[in-house]
């Protein structure tokens, strides 16, 4: 009796794949003859474990899901382009600054805060405003909100805040208790509350919010001057907001509302722009101003710090794929370039390490690896390596650490500080020695060491060290020795003894103390 056809026509499929079509594969590549049917012993028999298509496609299908953000979980976002349009070249020596008319290709992705990935646009909350900048000396995030303050000054509070936020432990639902329990044992929190719950509460839509870098960051110019600044991205279509009955109507009826605007006018050739503005301020002012200029939850007067305009932000292209474009971004306020750095914010400095940290729990060790956080000018050169779906050369056959004495490996470069030094709170911020260790003796104690262990001692550890390091090139060897020399002539001597009988084909290991 012949088998029956796999070329089934009752359920409407081709019986062939014609030639201008692409053909189905697994995952492996291997091409995939029915994808309507399981593999089973006769009409009615058992599924086979041999149908490896079929475990694939659902063994995957269980894995599609990856952690979501635990804040700015539910977010959209879009492709552009920066285009510098008043020269601030005094001020910051960044590449992607550095003439009028330069355009860098930009992500942007706008968010709501506490709501997870499903939650709707319009709730009352604050917005995140992320744009990762694609620079020729690598990438540029800059991660911040549509409010210039947050309800916090110090990260230490930052988990408890979004606790009293989040769900309820015991009833999973929004608390107004654990809401207002917390901001009313932490009073600076007010000027963002005032915000929160004004009409700019609820934005219509993403393109409707100005964006701000909140916190304040460092601008170093080419001849090392620096300036403390704020980051002011303001909306070309205005502000405009929604009222709480139009919001929590839309919530019912559209909760993508946000997501569907943005798309639909970048889609239609309506794509939003922001023109992005700076505040400045020198160095010296920040001791003496009436506000502690790196407090999160303080804004600037900008009557003493008016607005400088920088450029335009354009969004003009959609996301082809959501998860690959969007989902998978990373932003980080801790990825810089040259010319733009950190401030002593206290919620900054904790923000550098925890966005990248938020990033390889959810997308694995090596982020930084996938297309949309890869930066297309800039080449990687380091010595990290290994890890969860690394997709590059892994360092080829180069060594993974430094320093070390190999030709046309990666050094780095003291012309380009990623820190330009300064005062604060009467020490200087800079990549600075040890305490003292000019006058320090790095030989003086393992000196004593060897000077104080018996003559066996010496023996057997001048042998173990032969028997080791008499695998290394001799370039390597020769200035190990002259470590060993400053520390103790004889140590070096010692050492070399326990060579040479090497060099004679006896193994040291062999030799009688």
């Amino acid at each position: 009796m012949a088998p029956p056809s796999n070329q089934a026509k009752s359920d409407g499929v081709h019986e062939g794949v014609s030639k201008q079509q692409p053909t189905y594969t697994t995952l492996a590549g291997h091409p995939v003859s029915d994808d309507n049917n399981s593999l089973t012993i006769g009409e009615s028999g058992n599924t086979l474990f041999e149908d490896l298509h079929l475990f694939e496609k659902n063994a995957h299908f269980n894995r599609e899901r990856i952690p979501e953000r635990v804040v700015h979980a539910k977010g959209a976002g879009a492709h552009g382009y920066f285009e510098v349009t008043h020269d601030v070249t005094d001020i910051c020596k960044a590449a992607f600054l550095s003439e009028v008319g330069k355009r860098t290709p930009v992500l942007g992705r706008w968010s709501t805060v506490t709501g997870e990935s499903g939650f709707p646009d319009t709730a009352r909350d604050p917005r995140g405003f992320s744009i990762k900048f694609y620079t020729e000396e690598g990438n540029w995030d800059m991660v911040g909100n549509n409010t210039p303050v947050f309800f916090v000054r110090d990260a230490i509070k930052f988990p408890d805040l979004i606790h009293s936020q989040k769900r309820n432990p015991a009833t999973h639902m929004k608390d107004p208790n654990a809401f207002w329990d917390f901001l009313s044992l932490v009073p600076e929190s007010l000027h963002q509350v005032l915000i929160t719950f004004s009409p700019r509460g609820v934005p219509d839509g993403h393109r409707h919010m100005h964006g701000y870098g909140s916190h304040t960051y460092k601008w170093v110019n080419k001849e090392g001057k620096a300036h403390w600044v704020k980051f002011h991205f303001l909306s070309d279509q205005g502000i405009k907001n929604l009222t709480h009955e139009r919001a929590v109507e839309l919530a019912g009826i559209n909760p993508d509302y946000s997501t569907e605007d943005l798309f639909q006018n970048i889609q239609n050739g309506n794509g939003p722009s922001w023109t992005f503005k700076v505040q400045v301020m020198p160095l010296e002012d920040a001791p003496q101003y009436r506000f502690d200029p790196f407090d999160l939850t303080k804004v600037w007067s900008h009557k003493d710090y008016p607005l400088r305009e920088v450029g335009k932000l354009k969004f003009d292209r959609n996301p082809t794929n959501y998860f690959a474009e969007v989902e998978q971004a990373s932003f980080s306020p801790g990825h810089f370039v040259p010319g733009i750095e950190a401030s002593p914010d206290r919620v900054l400095q904790a923000r550098l390490f925890a966005y990248d940290d938020a990033s390889r729990y959810r997308l694995g060790s090596n982020y930084l690896q996938i297309p949309v956080n890869r930066c297309p000018f800039a080449k990687v050169q380091t010595y990290a390596r290994d890890g969860f779906m690394n997709v590059s050369d892994n360092g080829g056959s180069n060594p993974n650490y430094y320093p070390n004495s190999f030709e046309d490996l990666p050094r780095p470069d003291p012309s380009q500080p990623d820190v330009h030094p300064y005062k604060h709170d009467g020490g200087v911020v800079s990549r600075t020695p040890p305490r003292k260790w000019t006058e320090q003796d790095d030989y003086e104690q393992p000196r004593a060491l060897w000077q104080a262990m018996s003559a066996q001692d010496r023996g057997q550890t001048a042998k173990n060290i032969a028997g080791h390091i008499m695998g290394a090139k001799e370039m390597i060897i020769q200035r190990q020795m002259g470590v060993f020399r400053k520390c103790d002539e004889s140590l070096a001597s010692k050492v070399e003894e326990m060579l040479a009988v090497k060099r004679i084909g006896q193994d040291p290991y062999t030799m009688v103390a």
